[in-house]
């Protein structure tokens, strides 16, 4: 019955134009698109393409193709006996494969219902796959709710395939059959092969996101002051660091994403090169490859190698300053920095900021000029270790026209005069040669700068924050370092404690990090498990803060659930090495452990490592743990028990 109802109403539609009460609104709606776009009624087969453009389509949808295949060889078996087909197309609607009961695939070639039939709406009116792709939703269409009336034999339902990550329209899932013999399951298993078919593509790209982050992980020890970029090889922004995001798109931060997708998603590795060219000038491009196989890319912005941007004005440009609040922890040992830097930011004293590498001193350099007298000013930072000595003075100081081979016509400033006003941050002080501390130390002394190649001085007023990791009072006994350059530079200094001194900030930090990870990947902030807060708080830390924001950023990029737990730990992180105290013996076994025996290892490790950090508290270690005080006590009993056992 309802079928005639809605046969009356076509016909009243395709004779009259008038539109029934009694069909489904989005039918009906179709039925009006169908109509606007000239498509007749009376049309008997969707248009098909011929070999070369099929072989095109399939090329394009390989990766939909081969996350699809195995519901495909299996349409054969299941829907022999149902009389149904199983058809996929792109995402414009052109079939790409079919498979099912043979009689039924044969009998769809008649309407050009087979590979190179293309299915839009605008070719062949209403059907559930060209409804489906102008709705964005599943969709059935029975019988006599197709435009075109020969196709109205069939009855369709047919479900859109989107990729897990970014959620761009891949194509269609569709099961058709006859309408006097289709089944209501159908749409059931188009739904159920669909998400098969994004799962697969799913698990693929995590497995090439893991490799892509693991050649970031791996160079990020080289590029450890540069702007990077890590992408896949659909244009998906996977990675950045803080500063590319920040620096790139300030005003508008979609627009990065869809530059990148433009460079990336469709093109050639050649492509790649050359887009990247015109998009970043200065950039280097790294192709990162999986089998043989093109994976992605990293776009490493080297800052050495990218000009200054042009001042306004008149004035040098600026970099937004950090305020002291926003530098996280609240352990005794950052309280005590803190406020240490408060006060002498406030005066122009010369402050040498020591710490390991990855503590964050450039983040305090730059807090210290936000709070200061040059806080209007330029923030103008140097890695004195960062290029080859030949560089450093041109870079320091400048040079004038024909001051060497292949020197820019007009001559060039150097970073002094470039923080006239502000701050010059010289990192990695103790690793500037020795000849050039005494021309750094001269223009310290007197406020004039030299350039390359020049006799005419140039007065300038310039704050100096100086950073490294080393123990430069050492370097001086060792005649590596100017003695009377370190006086000068280090009228103040200021020691930023290594993550392992900072107690619960690790927690806070990695809850930060996390937090940001997943807003980059547009995706819900992590929480993590008690098991991984213990290991993280165990681990020593030797990159420090910037050791743990990799940790951090890894694991939510590769993470299963929206929990991370300790087996979302990164392989490039050793997980039984460098651990503090107890815990670092407990996770050192004698032999290769079971599976058991490593689980039990690893809660033993992240329990001991919690009592150590809290000096014994049990009911405070219970609470980080998230466990109760008389489970932890029963767990540390049956510890020392079976140390006794093997003693």
């Amino acid at each position: 019955m309802e079928q005639r109802t809605i046969r009356i109403a076509w016909e009243k539609f395709v004779a009259h134009g008038r539109l029934s009460t009694g069909v489904p609104a989005a039918v009906l709606a179709s039925w009006a698109r169908s109509k606007s776009f000239g498509v007749g009624a009376g049309v008997a087969a969707a248009p098909l393409a011929g070999e070369p453009e099929l072989f095109r389509r399939r090329t394009t949808s390989s990766d939909l193709l081969g996350a699809a295949r195995p519901a495909l060889e299996r349409s054969a078996r299941l829907l022999a006996d149902a009389g149904s087909m199983m058809i996929l197309t792109d995402a414009s609607g052109f079939i790409v494969e079919t498979g099912g009961d043979p009689r039924v695939v044969d009998a769809g070639r008649s309407n050009h219902l087979e590979p190179g039939g293309r299915w839009e709406e605008n070719a062949i009116g209403t059907n559930a796959i060209g409804t489906a792709l102008a709705d964005g939703r599943p969709t059935l269409i029975r019988g006599s709710e197709h435009f075109c009336e020969d196709v109205q034999r069939w009855t369709c339902a047919a479900v859109p395939v989107r990729h897990p990550i970014g959620g761009d329209l891949l194509g269609v899932v569709d099961i058709s059959g006859p309408a006097g013999t289709f089944s209501a399951q159908d749409f059931a298993l188009a739904a159920a092969i669909g998400q098969e078919i994004e799962a697969s593509l799913g698990s693929a790209a995590r497995q090439e996101h893991e490799a892509l982050l693991k050649r970031f992980l791996s160079k990020r020890s080289i590029w450890l002051s540069e702007e990077i970029l890590v992408i896949d090889r659909r244009g998906v922004l996977v990675h950045a660091t803080d500063p590319a995001t920040n620096k790139l798109d300030a005003a508008n931060p979609n627009t990065l994403a869809q530059d990148i997708r433009q460079m990336i998603a469709g093109a050639s590795q050649d492509a790649w090169q050359e887009n990247c060219r015109r998009r970043f000038p200065n950039a280097r491009l790294e192709i990162v490859s999986n089998a043989d196989t093109a994976v992605g890319c990293l776009i490493v912005m080297h800052r050495s190698r990218r000009a200054a941007p042009a001042p306004a004005a008149g004035k040098p440009s600026q970099e937004s300053n950090v305020d002291f609040d926003q530098i996280i922890g609240d352990s005794v040992a950052m309280r005590d920095a803190r406020s240490r830097a408060r006060k002498l930011a406030m005066n122009a004293l010369p402050i040498l900021v020591e710490g390991e590498t990855g503590v964050g001193k450039e983040l305090f350099a730059r807090a210290i000029k936000g709070a200061g007298p040059g806080a209007d000013g330029p923030f103008v930072p140097l890695n004195c270790g960062g290029m080859p000595r030949d560089l450093i003075a041109s870079e320091l100081f400048g040079y004038v026209k024909g001051a060497f081979t292949g020197a820019d016509e007009g001559g060039r400033a150097g970073k002094i005069e470039r923080a006239d006003g502000g701050v010059l941050c010289l990192d990695e002080i103790g690793e500037m040669p020795l000849d050039l501390q005494s021309y750094l130390l001269r223009v310290l002394e007197d406020g004039i700068v030299y350039r390359v190649g020049d006799h005419v001085g140039r007065r300038v007023n310039v704050r100096i924050i100086s950073m490294t990791n080393r123990d430069l009072t050492a370097e001086i006994e060792a005649g590596r370092f100017r003695r009377d350059l370190y006086y000068r530079i280090a009228a103040a200094r200021i020691l930023v404690p290594p993550l392992r001194e900072r107690g619960d900030d690790v927690i806070a930090l990695a809850q930060r990090f996390a937090a940001a990870a997943a807003l980059r990947l547009r995706q819900p902030a992590p929480s993590f498990s008690p098991e991984l807060l213990a290991r993280l708080q165990a681990h020593d830390w030797p990159g420090n803060v910037r050791e743990l924001r990799n940790v951090i950023d890894a694991m939510v990029a590769l993470a299963e659930s929206e929990r991370l737990d300790l087996a979302d730990w990164p392989a490039e992180f050793p997980r039984d090495t460098r651990l503090r105290g107890q815990a670092a013996a407990a996770m050192k076994p004698t032999q290769p452990p079971r599976p058991s025996e490593s689980l039990q290892s690893a809660e033993r490790a992240a329990i001991l490592a919690q009592v150590a950090a809290c000096n014994g508290n049990l009911t405070q270690a219970a609470k980080r743990l998230g466990i109760a005080r008389s489970t932890l006590y029963l767990r540390l009993t049956q510890y020392r028990r079976d140390e006794s056992s093997t003693d």
